[in-house]
């Protein structure tokens, strides 16, 4: 039995990070890629939001960028709304331009959010963060998916910049929105991220605060017969955390967000998914929050296995290699033991994750992460 529970979590582990993308892969290649259907040059009116808490050093060059924006200028709705700033975000958003400037009580991202939504005027209303920056044609390729009427909403590519530090984060980015790419040409994404994403304003949801969109919104487009869908060619760009603790600690607050969301949010409901969009949730999303507790049983079972092979000294070695390497990243900058010791940090924050939810739960509010400004 014991044999049994340290192969099947090992196999899990492999699938989750490789077994899966290669699965999505030789699917993609089986399935004929669909056409944007395009109707014509008309771009829609959008409403551009964005929620700031105390953003007086970025809110003016953020709007500047917007402003910059290949977009038609009168089909495009500018909207900072202010969740409680205490500094000049107010002003320095009325004097860069905005169209509309929100001054609301401290109430979380999300709630500023909605009151964008509901102040918005246009018919797709898109986000981003005070300290994303938009590449001019980020807007246009945004939308353009929107002209399938089965579309409901869209995300677009973050790029992550480190002038220093050592967060290996671009590493596995690159490989997380290779995977993301797979899953929109099948079933849909299943996660999108906070610097660039859009909604028909039809199909715009209102969540618990405490859930956030990233995850929120694509499941549940989907459960509503809705298409949730990357596009690579919406670009836009944000600073990273400087370094793999920082890295460990963001993904940990994520992680408090992330876990009443698949227990309570309704991820979990196969009801509304076709079999692909269910294959990607479980593989992508439970699986990949499931990893380090698998690996504590690969652990576990291959110490309680050791004098039953020869097989179980090696792989209790790599285990152990694999620790010592990320042990040793902590202190040495050398790459592949940074390459090791973001691993198990980032590994490790699920369950850190769902440690802070279930002893202290989630607030509504957010901070910024550090070294992102």
């Amino acid at each position: 039995m014991l044999e049994v529970v340290f192969w099947a979590s090992v196999a899990l582990i492999l699938y989750t990070h490789a077994g899966y993308p290669a699965v999505l892969w030789l699917l993609a290649r089986l399935r004929r890629t669909r056409r944007e259907r395009r109707t014509g040059d008309e771009r829609p009116h959008v409403s551009l939001i964005v929620a700031a808490h105390d953003e007086e050093d970025v809110i003016a060059a953020k709007l500047g960028n917007a402003l910059a924006l290949d977009y038609p200028r009168d089909r495009l709705e500018l909207i900072v709304a202010s969740d409680g700033s205490t500094d000049a975000t107010v002003e320095t958003a009325r004097a860069a331009g905005a169209d509309q400037v929100l001054e609301l009580p401290r109430g979380g991202k999300i709630r500023a959010q909605d009151a964008g939504v509901q102040a918005a005027r246009g018919e797709i209303v898109a986000f981003t963060d005070a300290n994303s920056r938009l590449a001019p044609d980020a807007l246009s390729r945004l939308v353009a998916p929107f002209a399938d009427p089965r579309v409901g909403y869209v995300c677009g590519q973050v790029r992550f910049t480190r002038a220093d530090g050592t967060n290996e984060e671009g590493a596995y980015w690159r490989y997380e929105l290779a995977v993301r790419e797979l899953e929109s040409r099948l079933g849909g994404v299943t996660g999108g991220n906070g610097a660039l994403y859009a909604t028909r304003r039809e199909a715009y949801l209102v969540v618990d605060p405490r859930m956030g969109h990233d995850l929120s919104f694509p499941f549940n487009m989907v459960k509503r017969g809705w298409r949730a869908v990357y596009q690579p060619a919406a670009r836009a760009e944000e600073k990273m955390v400087p370094t793999i603790e920082g890295e460990f600690r963001r993904k940990r607050r994520m992680m408090s967000h992330t876990w009443p969301i698949v227990l309570r949010g309704g991820m979990l409901s196969p009801r509304g998914y076709g079999p692909m969009y269910a294959l990607q949730i479980a593989s992508h999303r439970l699986l990949r929050y499931l990893t380090p507790f698998l690996h504590l049983v690969a652990l576990g079972t291959n110490i309680a296995l050791l004098g039953s092979g020869a097989i179980y000294t090696l792989t209790l070695a790599l285990q152990l290699v694999l620790l010592l390497a990320a042990a040793w990243g902590s202190v040495w900058k050398v790459r592949p033991l940074q390459l090791a010791y973001y691993y198990v940090l980032v590994t490790a924050s699920p369950a850190a994750g769902l440690w802070d939810w279930l002893r202290r739960g989630t607030p509504a509010g957010w901070e910024r992460a550090e070294g992102t400004r």
